[in-house]
């Protein structure tokens, strides 16, 4: 029993360490971003000062509710189409047994393979010839592409082990179409996992700064992980790390929000739609 004890007492010890390591940039960010902007002392001397100057100056010099205004339409406009895509495409895979739906399974898996950034040239040779123009939404194209494997893995295996058949054919029996079965039956009960794909292509698309800074040439059409990039500084104006910090918190307060609001449906959507795949 006291060996029991000992080993108990170990796990909780060794969690607890990991804990704080994990806790310890977060803790640092904080008490930097209520910092002064001139107050540059050690940053291991946590909350050695208590002011909004830092948050103040971010909030202003990013012009934070325009480029809050750009984020909220990329990632709104790209997660839903993922969702209305990605679910359109999984509910055929998981209901019709064929070496076709098969292989397109596994079509969708292999896009998981190939990062967007690899084929990124071609991309954009391919965006020229078909005439679409470069502006703030073009990157749109990219995340509803680079979303779309993992959000259709996610749907198939949750229709496959949580959408009970019989309800499908009990409504087929009483004349209801394909698009009103999965439309009125099948789409609200994939609750669960529409959040989970909302909260996981969300987060990556909202923090996303690569496509943005390709697609995006005008600093009114920056979103926020652009417009943190004017805080980095260079050798002539060094980095004001406390503003920056408090940007970093202003960028990721929405998100935080979001998750608190959504997160009991997307742990059970992760659980569930991962049972089978």
């Amino acid at each position: 029993m006291k060996g029991i004890a000992a080993k108990k007492l170990l796990t909780h010890l060794v969690i607890i360490a990991l804990v704080f390591i994990n806790l310890v940039p977060l803790l640092i960010v904080l008490s930097s971003s209520l910092r002064s902007p001139k107050n540059m002392t050690n940053p291991l001397n946590w909350f050695n000062e208590f002011t909004l100057e830092s948050f103040q100056s971010a909030f202003t010099r990013m012009h934070f509710m325009s480029a809050l205004w750009n984020s909220i339409v990329l990632t709104s406009v790209s997660v839903f189409f993922v969702v209305v895509l990605a679910a359109m495409a999984a509910y055929p895979m998981a209901r019709i047994r064929s070496k076709f739906s098969r292989f397109l399974y596994i079509f969708f898996l292999s896009g998981l393979v190939v990062p967007g950034q690899m084929v990124l040239i071609p991309i954009i040779q391919m965006i020229k010839g078909l005439g679409i123009p470069m502006n703030q939404y073009t990157p749109i194209l990219m995340f509803i592409t680079c979303s779309l494997p993992f959000s259709t893995f996610l749907y198939t295996g949750f229709i496959r082990s949580s959408v009970p058949e019989e309800i499908e054919e009990a409504a087929h029996i009483d004349g209801c179409s394909m698009f009103r079965r999965f439309w009125q039956i099948v789409f609200p009960l994939i609750l669960p996992v529409t959040v989970s794909v909302v909260i996981t292509q969300g987060v990556w698309i909202w923090n996303d700064y690569f496509f943005n800074m390709v697609f995006i040439t005008k600093a009114s059409d920056a979103p926020l992980p652009v417009a943190m990039l004017g805080f980095l500084g260079d050798q002539q104006n060094p980095a004001q790390w406390n503003v920056l910090f408090a940007a970093c918190i202003l960028c990721a307060l929405p998100l935080l929000l979001a998750f608190l609001a959504l997160q009991k449906y997307f742990v059970g959507g992760l659980t569930m739609g991962s049972v089978k795949g």
